[in-house]
């Protein structure tokens, strides 16, 4: 599948499966989620450096986001505690945002509908069409196509 996400009428493209979808992504949305009063989760929070679990937890908590980190085979990421659930937070996030394989953020998405989060920034690599149809179907606002760290640095360099 070709997926063109168009921000600001700049199309970036990407290849799913078999398929070609244009997917038009409201800079509207982007900027709510992006907002510095919102708590993050990040699930797949890695204690790896060379993942992107661990680059998207370190940007959001390098830029002074709220942000928790989310692995049920982690105890501490950069020295902050890990939790192995949505559920286990200590506070409700108001963006999780998924850097997990698509059948994960499948069950992750269905968490959110129970927890009553309502808003999903998938990762690209992390969506699939049955976690978006969810969301779409469940008042989930989702972001996906887009990487939380370009966006964020794209937003902090423009006037």
């Amino acid at each position: 599948m070709v997926v063109i996400t168009l921000i600001n009428e700049s199309p970036i493209k990407r290849i799913i499966g078999h398929k070609s979808v244009v997917i038009v992504m409201n800079e509207e949305l982007i900027k709510s989620f992006l907002d510095k009063r919102n708590v993050f989760a990040v699930v797949g929070a890695s204690r790896d450096p060379r993942k992107y679990g661990y680059q998207v937890y370190r940007d959001l908590k390098d830029a002074g986001y709220r942000v928790y980190p989310v692995n049920p085979n982690a105890q501490e990421i950069l020295g902050d505690k890990c939790y192995s659930s949505l559920e286990e937070l200590p506070v409700k996030p108001d963006v999780v945002n998924v850097v997990v394989p698509p059948e994960v953020t499948e069950r992750i998405v269905e968490t959110c509908k129970r927890l009553r989060i309502t808003k999903v920034w998938m990762q690209p690599g992390s969506e699939s069409e049955k976690a978006i149809r969810f969301c779409e179907k469940n008042d989930i606002k989702i972001v996906h196509g887009v990487c939380v760290m370009i966006e964020r640095k794209r937003r902090r360099q423009q006037p």
